[in-house]
């Protein structure tokens, strides 16, 4: 009888411990200036006194008119290492694709992704001084370049993260022809997500979070104008979500304009998806933060609340 008190209580105090909610932070397309630059310590100080589990930046680490150099990505990378909180960055298009521009430098596109790859991806932790392991899709055959897509489970549900950049996903000129790196990019970033949406329902999680850079435009995809460079990503999204018993969210930059909405739409029913949610973080020039919650024991799994940063030192 003892036996079976102890190991009961065993089983309670477990429940409980997974039970435990679980906060974090989205921010990004910041820094784009001097100004900015110098408030990035700031904000990064205000989420680490938040108690939060991870900090994520959704990539656009510098403006899309300005130099794509080594000293600008060291620079960043040394406030991300700074952070006292796990930080785990997702690329932007300011940083890879837009710096073939004259006022970016004429930087070759994948060889500033490669660079990012080396300096950002370099081992199997998040950014910051605590220590995040993530499982990176790089340590999967055929994917070995693919170093910034990533996962982790924190409070009970799955965080999963890819590269998918703003503006254009490095589609190329003409999108009915798109590029090789376009192509080859779209099918591991395809394998990582139907991969994690089949780890959150195996594991019966409650929740998935997935963060990428670039804004789909699924106003535009509502209205039958889906924009080619992402209507891969959103026909998976779409279908996996229909099909996921759990919530699942979508974090998301790009156009720089903080909200929290459900805009993706069944195609059959015409009605939003009601277990998807889409949240956009600030971009400059608003900084600020979103504080996520995760918490099993509410149905709704996740929980949101803009932190507009208004420092101006």
């Amino acid at each position: 009888m003892k036996q079976a008190i102890v190991l009961a209580l065993a089983i309670l105090l477990a429940a409980a411990a997974r039970a435990e909610p679980v906060s974090f932070a989205i921010f990004g397309d910041t820094p784009y200036n001097s100004s900015e630059r110098n408030r990035l310590p700031g904000l990064i100080s205000e989420m680490d006194a938040a108690n939060l589990a991870v900090i994520i930046h959704i990539g656009d680490i510098k403006s899309g008119q300005s130099p794509c150099s080594d000293e600008v990505f060291r620079d960043i990378l040394g406030a991300f290492q700074a952070a006292q909180t796990p930080l785990v960055y997702v690329p932007g298009d300011n940083e890879w694709t837009d710096c073939h521009r004259k006022d970016n430098g004429q930087y070759d596109p994948i060889e500033r992704l490669h660079k990012l790859r080396q300096l950002f991806f370099a081992d199997d932790f998040a950014l910051g001084q605590r220590k995040l392991k993530l499982e990176r899709q790089s340590r999967q055959a055929g994917f070995e370049a693919y170093v910034e897509n990533v996962r982790w489970e924190m409070g009970g549900v799955l965080f999963v993260g890819l590269n998918i950049p703003g503006s254009d996903n490095n589609i190329g000129k003409n999108p009915l022809q798109p590029s090789a790196e376009f192509l080859a990019r779209g099918r591991a970033n395809a394998h990582w997500l139907h991969e994690s949406f089949a780890i959150a329902k195996a594991r019966k999680m409650p929740g998935i979070l997935i963060a990428i850079q670039a804004d789909p435009d699924f106003e535009a995809d509502a209205m039958g104008h889906t924009n080619l460079a992402y209507q891969g990503f959103i026909k998976q999204l779409r279908e996996q979500t229909l099909a996921f018993p759990g919530k699942v969210v979508l974090a998301h930059g790009d156009t720089h304009y903080e909200r929290i909405d459900k805009p993706l739409f069944d195609a059959q029913t015409f009605k939003s998806v009601a277990n998807f949610t889409r949240v956009e973080t600030y971009g400059s020039p608003f900084m600020g933060w979103v504080k996520g919650v995760v918490d099993t024991n509410d149905p709704e799994v996740f929980r949101f609340s803009p932190r507009p940063y208004s420092s101006t030192q």
